[in-house]
């Protein structure tokens, strides 16, 4: 059974930075690809990150350049590092695996970032 855990979420002032963990058992992250969505109150979730298999990443537009997608496969974890963070990155953030055309999700963690 695949299972999906996500911690580090919390309060943080603006420009402060936060980093989230997924880790993932009943599955190998380093055979998958891992991504990042969030979603905000009254918004759809948003795909914001993506590592693949290979080691590659993406980023969505409103995140590029602040947010860094990472894992550890001797953990079996995914990280989202978060740097410069706004207001507007005040969501719940999920960790999912997409295996052989099935979605795992994660129950998310919530950040929040105010003064």
């Amino acid at each position: 059974q695949v299972q999906l855990v996500e911690s580090g979420g919390g309060l943080v002032q603006p420009g402060g930075s936060l980093t989230l963990s997924c880790a993932a058992s009943g599955t190998i992250i380093s055979r998958n690809v891992m991504n990042w969505f969030r979603q905000a109150p009254g918004k759809q979730r948003e795909l914001i990150a993506t590592i693949t298999s290979g080691g590659g990443t993406n980023y969505a537009d409103p995140v590029k350049g602040r947010f860094t997608i990472s894992r550890d496969n001797a953990k079996n974890t995914v990280y989202l590092q978060m740097n410069s963070l706004k207001p507007e990155d005040t969501a719940v953030y999920y960790c999912r695996t997409l295996i052989i055309l099935t979605s795992y999700w994660g129950r998310g963690t919530q950040v929040t970032v105010s003064s």
